[in-house]
């Protein structure tokens, strides 16, 4: 493949006048469309360390060059790949992470919030906004993993590889965050396939977990956890539902990214931690927020998208406060994980 040097990255453009900004974020459907088409032709993963001429992509990725370029102009506006002086285009660090490869891959993740059904959905948040419900069974005439599983298997697919690299990243945070010193034993409650208490018990080689969700979703946990594997004789894989029952006792409960459903599933679930675990049992709930955090676009963003396919919503600060108390748990802290998640540290009284 062609390459050229390396040549000094442009400045950054100025800030444009409001009515420019506002044509921007109108033809905001052209930026996401932009990096999925990316995404799903392969670029970032054929483009190289060095700069590399549009006909050699075009080559690798199997497109017309012309056409190419204007997708790679477009996205260098918004940081995703750079164009150099001389006509190449090189990495960013923003398009790394649509490497396949990349430890830190955000590839699944683009992918999931930009397929097909969405594109359905989102001309419908103005009646999602007036009546309060989702409008996913409206088109689709089935609740929306109802309607993924059985019609759209491909991007069930998608939604299962997302969520997984979404958890694996978020998982090494969570278990660096906690201070689970003196816990015997902890439980991931709606933990999908496991990263999070794999995390924990690969830091804490003394400690026990119990991993609890739905029986479809725990036959795929972690292989760590499963039979055979490095944590499995630690691990206790539990399939139920948390909103019906949790037949789970441990010293430590972990919540993470569950809190979203309506308010009545949110009670329950709270409750029942509180029911398994007993006075003096400490609960951390994850969430992302919709306030107070540098993630401000992409929570609430991921906000209005629960509202259009599971009438599911993010939590405010003082929202996930009145759950949580409500339920019945003492706050004891509240601290940022990471850029986009934040922990609520509770314990439930004597």
């Amino acid at each position: 493949m062609t390459t050229a040097q390396t040549a000094p990255p442009q400045p950054p453009p100025a800030s444009p006048p409001p009515s420019m900004r506002l044509r921007e974020l109108a033809f905001g459907a052209a930026a996401a469309a932009a990096l999925r088409a990316a995404a799903r032709l392969g670029v970032a993963d054929a483009l190289g360390e060095r700069p590399t001429t549009v006909d050699d992509l075009a080559a690798a990725v199997k497109t017309e060059p012309r056409q190419l370029r204007r997708l790679l102009r477009a996205l260098s506006c918004y940081g995703v790949f750079a164009e150099r002086p001389d006509g190449t285009f090189a990495h960013t660090d923003v398009s790394r992470l649509l490497r396949e490869d990349d430890p830190h891959s955000l590839r699944a993740i683009t992918l999931w919030c930009t397929e097909p059904w969405t594109w359905d959905a989102w001309p419908k948040l103005d009646e999602a906004v007036r009546t309060g419900h989702n409008v996913v069974e409206d088109l689709y005439g089935k609740e929306f993993f109802v309607y993924l599983n059985e019609d759209a298997p491909e991007s069930a697919d998608v939604f299962n590889r997302a969520m997984t690299t979404s958890s694996v990243q978020s998982a090494r945070d969570v278990a660096e965050f906690l201070d689970l010193s003196g816990a015997a034993s902890v439980a991931d409650i709606g933990g999908g396939q496991g990263h999070v208490v794999a995390s924990l018990l690969e830091k804490y080689p003394a400690m026990r977990g119990t991993l609890l969700d739905l029986p479809r979703v725990v036959e795929n946990a972690d292989a760590r956890l499963r039979e055979g594997g490095a944590l499995a004789g630690r691990v206790e894989v539990v399939p139920g539902d948390c909103r019906a029952a949790i037949p789970v006792q441990a010293d430590v409960y972990i919540i993470k990214n569950i809190l979203e459903w309506d308010d009545e599933s949110t009670a329950r679930t709270l409750r029942n931690v509180i029911a398994a675990g007993g006075p003096g049992t400490r609960v951390v709930v994850i969430e992302n927020l919709v306030d107070d955090t540098p993630s401000m676009r992409f929570s609430t963003a991921m906000d209005l998208l629960l509202l259009l396919n599971v009438g599911g919503a993010k939590h405010t600060t003082d929202s996930m406060v009145s759950r949580l108390t409500e339920a019945g748990l003492v706050i004891d802290d509240i601290r940022p994980v990471n850029p986009y998640l934040h922990a609520f540290d509770c314990h439930v009284p004597a």
